[in-house]
């Protein structure tokens, strides 16, 4: 591989990015169709995830005997952050597909369908968010000075859903039946996080095997975990860098590769 090959799929990348104002214009104008005519708008989404967090609340907290100011605000990030992240996911395996008509007819950076992908689903976590301070009056939980550190935490989470939006979307573009091993396997990974159930539940003996070597269960700690007023394991910082740093090496290669291919894959 030529640093000039290289350079290519960098240049597409950073041009993509130049062009924030028509990512933004995309993605506002996906939000909008969606809720085209609907008299609350995308706080739909705010209102089903408030109704589905406070059903699931009241009886997972019962079964687990945990103290609703303790569970409620747990359940409430880790189900916003988890939509955020999986969405991403599996919306990025159809980023390139579900622009096809785009691609085919406009001369633009083709890493725009993916910041496209990515800035949706932000705005969609941006209303569901105003859930957490409303759950957080609720149960009367304190703010903590900690919570300042899910700022570098959403960056970094970021990072990472970007890269793999990109590679997922290269390969489901060639291969796609990948979309829908994708979407099944998020719904195992949602199981097999701590997201319903408190990591303290586990067994010692099974806690590294089911955390440790989960990447979401890492990108939730380094934003959750603040807010809930814990400082996040060093680990976790330290897996969720690396995953960036080598997920985005892997990332440029792939789509170095492929890029010029993808018009002629759809």
């Amino acid at each position: 591989m030529t640093s000039n090959s290289i350079f290519n799929a960098v240049v597409d990348i950073v041009s993509s990015a130049k062009r924030y104002q028509l990512v933004g214009m995309l993605g506002w104008a996906d939000i909008k169709q969606r809720y085209r005519r609907s008299a609350l708008g995308a706080f739909w989404l705010t209102v089903s995830m408030g109704v589905m967090i406070a059903s699931i609340g009241l009886v997972f907290g019962q079964i687990f005997n945990t103290p609703m100011q303790e569970y409620l605000p747990f359940l409430a990030l880790g189900i916003v952050l988890w939509g955020f992240i999986s969405s991403n996911v599996t919306e990025g395996c159809v980023a390139f597909t579900s622009a096809e008509a785009i691609i085919k007819q406009l001369n633009i950076p083709l890493f725009v369908h993916v910041l496209r992908c990515f800035w949706r689903n932000f705005i969609v976590l941006g209303h569901n968010i105003v859930i957490i301070p409303i759950v957080f009056l609720i149960v009367g939980k304190p703010l903590t000075l900690t919570m300042l550190l899910f700022v570098p935490g959403i960056i970094l989470v970021s990072i990472n859903l970007l890269w793999i939006s990109l590679v997922l979307g290269v390969l489901s573009t060639r291969f796609r039946d990948i979309t829908q091993i994708i979407v099944n396997a998020t719904q195992v990974v949602f199981y097999l996080t701590p997201i319903m159930w408190a990591p303290s539940l586990l067994p010692s003996r099974h806690a590294a095997y089911l955390l440790n070597a989960n990447p979401v269960y890492h990108l939730l700690e380094i934003t959750r975990g603040p807010v809930l007023g814990t400082t996040p394991s060093p680990e976790s910082w330290i897996f969720a860098i690396a995953m960036a740093v080598f997920g985005w090496l892997f990332a440029i290669v792939i789509y170095n590769r492929y890029m010029r291919r993808i018009p002629y894959w759809l």
